[in-house]
Parts: C-alpha cells; sequence; structure tokens
C-alpha cells in the first residue's frame, strides 16, 4: 500500500491579515484529506492564528514564533516540516503568504518535494511547481516574469476556493433569483472587519431609504474587535437586523438573502457561486483589482472605499429598483465560478505529485 499524500501549508491569520489565507487553505486541505492527503498547518503564533479551528479540522499545527524574518521563517519552517513527519519527508508545501516570496521558497526546496503557492496580487517572484491565482481578471501573461517557465498555472476563479457546501446550495439558491425585489440583506465584511466597515455600512443604510419590511443580518468573524460598537448601534437603526458572529456555515445564510454588501475577497467567490446579488465594498488595496473586474463583467456594483459609502450606497440601492438589474447581477455573478474550484485545484496538485 502506497503511504498517503503528505502536505504541508504555510499560511497565517490574524486582526491585520484577516482569516481568508487560513480558511482558503483549510477548503483545500479537506479536498486533499478526501484524496487521502494528510495535512500540516504551519503558521505564526499571533492572536486570532485560528489553529484552533485547524485542530478541529483534524489537521497538525506547529506554530512558529511571533515576529520572524523572512529568513528565520524559512529555517523555522524547515524545522516544522522535517519534525511533522519525523524524517519521512514532506511530499508538497504549499505557502500562502503576501510576505514570502521565491526567497523564500527556493530555501523551503530542500525540505519538501513539490511546491505550490496561491498569490492574488502578481507582485513578485515564485520558485515553486504550481500556483493559483484565482481572480477574475487575472491573466496567465501576468506571471510569465514571476514562475519558473514549466510552473502549472491555475488561473482565474474557475478555481476558486470554495467548501463543498456553496456547491450543494447552488441549484436551490439559484431558482429563487430573479423576483426583481429585494427584501433580505445580508452584511458581511470577512473575519475581522477591517476599518470598522460594518458600523460605517450600517450607519449609512440608516440613511438610505428602504424597502419597509427590510431586514439586515450581520455577520461578524472571530477576528473581529467591533462586536461591542454594533451591538450599542443596532437598536437604534430605522430596520429590523440581526447579528450573528463566527458563523460556521455561510452557504445557508447566502443562499436565502436577496441581497449582499461585501468585500472583494474569497467571499465574493462564495456570493458568486449562489448568484447572490452584490455591493462591494474596497477595505484595502489589493480588494480593488477584483472589485473593479467584478464590477465590470456586471456581477456586482462597486461602493467604493468606506469614504465613498454616503454618496454611492443610495445610487447603487437605486440602480437595483430598476427593472431587471438584480436579475441581471444574478446571472452574471453565477456565470463567474461553478463552487468545484476546491477538487480542480486538489485534482491538480495530486497530478504534480504523480508526474
Amino acid at each position: 500500500m502506497s503511504s498517503p499524500l503528505r502536505v504541508a501549508v504555510r499560511a497565517d491569520a490574524g486582526p491585520a491579515l484577516g482569516s481568508g489565507h487560513v480558511m482558503r487553505c483549510l477548503t483545500l486541505a479537506a479536498a486533499l484529506r478526501q484524496r487521502g492527503a494528510q495535512v500540516h498547518f504551519v503558521c505564526r503564533d499571533g492572536a486570532g492564528h485560528l489553529g484552533g479551528r485547524i485542530a478541529a479540522d483534524g489537521h497538525g499545527l506547529t506554530l512558529l514564533g511571533k515576529t520572524l524574518t523572512a529568513e528565520q521563517d524559512a529555517h523555522h519552517s524547515r524545522a516544522a516540516l522535517a519534525e511533522a513527519w519525523r524524517g519521512a519527508g514532506c511530499d508538497l508545501l504549499l505557502v500562502d503568504h503576501y510576505q514570502l516570496d521565491a526567497s523564500w521558497e527556493q530555501a523551503l526546496r530542500p525540505a519538501c518535494r513539490r511546491l505550490a503557492a496561491i498569490d492574488d496580487l502578481a507582485d513578485r517572484p515564485h520558485a515553486v511547481d504550481l500556483l493559483l491565482d484565482q481572480n477574475l481578471g487575472r491573466m496567465v501573461g501576468d506571471y510569465a516574469a514571476l514562475l519558473p517557465a514549466a510552473a502549472v498555472r491555475l488561473i482565474g476563479p474557475r478555481y476558486a476556493l470554495l467548501r463543498p457546501e456553496f456547491a450543494a446550495a447552488r441549484t436551490t439558491s439559484l431558482a429563487r433569483r430573479g423576483t426583481g425585489s429585494w427584501r433580505h440583506l445580508l452584511l458581511s465584511l470577512g473575519g475581522a472587519d477591517p476599518h470598522q466597515g460594518t458600523l460605517h455600512c450600517l450607519q449609512a443604510l440608516a440613511a438610505c431609504p428602504l424597502p419597509p419590511d427590510v431586514q439586515v443580518t450581520v455577520v461578524l468573524g472571530a477576528l473581529a474587535s467591533t462586536r461591542p460598537s454594533i451591538q450599542a448601534l443596532l437598536p437604534t437603526l430605522p430596520f429590523a437586523t440581526r447579528l450573528l458572529t463566527d458563523v460556521a456555515d455561510m452557504a445557508p445564510l447566502l443562499a436565502e438573502a436577496d441581497l449582499a454588501i461585501g468585500a472583494a475577497g474569497g467571499s465574493a467567490w462564495e456570493r458568486c457561486c449562489l448568484g447572490l446579488p452584490s455591493l462591494l465594498l474596497v477595505l484595502a488595496d489589493n480588494q480593488r483589482p477584483g472589485t473593479q473586474a467584478l464590477d465590470a463583467a456586471g456581477a456586482a456594483l462597486s461602493l467604493g472605499g468606506i469614504d465613498d459609502l454616503a454618496a454611492r450606497l443610495p445610487a447603487a440601492l437605486q440602480q437595483l429598483a430598476q427593472p431587471g438589474r438584480l436579475a441581471a447581477l444574478s446571472a452574471a455573478a453565477s456565470a463567474i465560478t461553478d463552487g468545484q474550484g476546491a477538487a480542480r485545484v486538489a485534482d491538480a496538485l495530486l497530478a504534480l505529485h504523480q508526474g
């Protein structure tokens, strides 16, 4: 009997970083484990590192020091890989980290048989055998000067890393779209709720003319420090609200919503899969290209940044009142991704290992 594929993942989470890197790696790790792999995470031991979630999902975990240079990170990561499998060796190392580049990857090359990276920025070189960039509008040529010529490139939201429950909910969710009106708004801006984005959105919504029976569901991630201020605001708002925290299964919430306000990170692909019309708030510079691409594709409407909310949110809601506008957004969004990306990426990684 052949030994299981041994996969290591280097990714971090925290209040500044958010949870997206670790969460999408957990999605991919689940798909790899379904295919017989053993997965071990290597993460910095900072606030909000999500080690509990990693362990709860049944994966191994090594925590590194909180403050390390890239060189120190490489040294300790090599040691973590050696310890994880007691000298058996790492078959595949996957890195999802904006602060690590080809130098780090080259330093880890002796510790693994194959290397893969997840990136969104195309702003630094990689020394890997496979690269995933799941963003809409990204082109294979964007990495021409940043990757070895033989590296496999998985580009675009066809490879978006979504948990299986989104594909499972897709048919039911799409069947209820196209009503032409909205009553249930879902507001979710990621695990850390950066820049008090949720609070600003609620205040902006309070100044907008909304349907009389509107209900707003607010979802905060485990890393959000804004919960007390939001709880204090909710009773003063002129519409019905409910507040949920650290939701384990977002698919049913998205499927039952009529409209969402969110960011252009990994959650954007969840909403697209379910055909949920979305208004996108830019909370970081690296979200701007994705927001612009989804807006240009007719799959969402951009609200710009927090400073633009007061002017752009009322205008966006007026657009949604136009006949057919919600249905058009839903159709364009659902064409972006079908929710099968994690399976495609896992299969590509297995093929890389076997090749």
